[in-house]
């Protein structure tokens, strides 16, 4: 998650002429909250009663009188960079202190009161669930009453997660970003005002080898057929004309388990396909369709003599990578007066192309961010599975629970060293994703 605050706001205080300033709590580019610094400091105090001084980063210190321009825009990079580095730290990122301070902010930002609502959620094939649900309800609440709905037991529901995407005329779906846990997806979805954000339930996991825990019961089959399905179909999944007959033959036999077998070989089978974007990979300005699955990322690259050349990035050997924005420059100005810059983002990461020899390969794309989010849940899959973990939510050693205690011991070493980082951007620890996955690889390997 890419946590920020761009933006500060002056605002009158309620029934009094003095006024406070309000920071604009950015996470993946969109206004999650709005708060003060009072909101802030409570929930240091509290992170500081419930894990202690040495673990919680330091705080902006209070000041006694009005702060100046300068001493507000100070105190917001102070903010900023306390936010990311609470998020990046696995016990205070996941604590229930810092999710549900998320989560109540987002709801008093948006104004919408706690009340039953109903929410659809949309499944691969296009079919809709509908739930009752409260607006208060975080995600792993819709999950679990999607879950319910369609009779999925309960076991199975940490194999699946919901996303949040955004469905063009066609029907195919832009992927946005998981959802979280510090959000609460009804105001997430409605605070966008855009009836083209929905909310898709989707497999989350990446190894195909899980499919046969899915496959053991009835819905999990079913849910992960249609998602087959609906993959093949948009051409996410290459097959040629012999396997197209054979899955076609397997679909009127209704063998949904075979189909999944046969899709299993196929080319793409399981990896999320992203939007056309630019890469600086062989050269700059190439066009390219990125792809994640494998534990990689796959590159269709359109070259400029309109050659396509195809290649992969493995996971265990990115060193490390980081999403940064930026808003256009226009004659010297952040744009035209009275216009809105887009944002722009790119997702770089830094590569073991042979040994000793690492490069920077950059992708810039609106999904950058949700590049980012696969690349560390294939990162933490690798984990969960090195140490034994399961994803079943019943386990004993849940996923979850297994990769805090790998990451709490590996995460600040990668980060220190990634810090003296040979890239040409000036960026501190705090905006890199350290990958504790990553494997030196020498020549004889490559």
């Amino acid at each position: 998650m890419h946590f920020s605050i761009p933006e500060t706001e002056s605002r009158a205080a309620d029934g009094a002429n003095a006024a406070y300033v309000a920071y604009n709590i950015h996470v993946n580019g969109v206004l999650h909250c709005q708060v003060r610094y009072s909101q802030l400091l409570g929930l240091h105090e509290q992170l500081r009663k419930e894990y202690g001084a040495n673990v919680v980063p330091a705080f902006p210190p209070k000041k006694i009188f009005t702060l100046t321009p300068v001493e507000v825009e100070q105190r917001r990079e102070q903010l900023e960079k306390y936010m990311q580095a609470v998020r990046q730290d696995p016990l205070l990122g996941g604590s229930e202190i810092f999710n549900s301070f998320l989560r109540k902010a987002q709801q008093e930002t948006q104004q919408i009161p706690t009340e039953e609502v109903q929410l659809e959620v949309l499944l691969s094939n296009g079919q809709t669930v509908k739930v009752n649900l409260l607006t208060s309800d975080q995600t792993e609440d819709l999950l679990e009453a999607v879950a319910s709905k369609l009779d999925l037991p309960e076991d199975l529901i940490g194999y699946f997660h919901l996303f949040l995407v955004r469905e063009a005329k066609d029907g195919a779906f832009s992927f946005i970003r998981k959802l979280q846990e510090f959000e609460l997806p009804y105001v997430s979805v409605t605070s966008l005002r855009n009836p083209e954000y929905k909310i898709l339930l989707r497999k989350s996991y990446w190894d195909s080898a899980f499919d046969d825990d899915v496959m053991e019961q009835r819905v999990g089959l079913n849910l992960l057929y249609a998602q087959t399905v609906a993959d093949i179909e948009r051409g996410w999944i290459l097959a040629n004309k012999e396997q197209h007959r054979q899955l076609k033959s397997l679909q009127e036999k209704v063998s949904k388990k075979e189909f999944i077998r046969l899709a299993q070989t196929l080319k793409y089978y399981g990896y999320l396909k992203f939007d056309p974007c630019v890469t600086d990979f062989p050269e700059k300005g190439c066009h390219v369709i990125v792809g994640a699955g494998n534990s990689e990322l796959n590159f269709q690259v359109k070259l400029p003599n309109d050659q396509i050349k195809e290649g992969s990035f493995k996971v265990t050997r990115m060193r490390c990578w980081r999403v940064t924005s930026s808003v256009p420059v226009h004659n010297g100005t952040s744009g035209p007066a009275g216009s809105k810059s887009e944002v722009k983002l790119e997702l770089a990461f830094e590569y073991l192309m042979s040994k000793d020899r690492l490069q920077w390969v950059a992708i810039t794309s609106p999904q950058a961010i949700m590049l980012s989010i696969c690349l560390q849940s294939m990162v933490d899959e690798l984990m969960v599975k090195k140490s034994g973990g399961s994803i079943r939510k019943d386990s004993p050693d849940a996923s979850r629970d297994s990769l805090t205690k790998v990451a709490s011991k590996l995460s600040s070493v990668s980060l220190r060293a990634i810090s003296h980082s040979s890239s040409a951007t000036d960026i501190g620890a705090n905006d890199f994703h350290g990958n504790y996955a990553f494997e030196g690889i020498g020549d004889e390997d490559l």
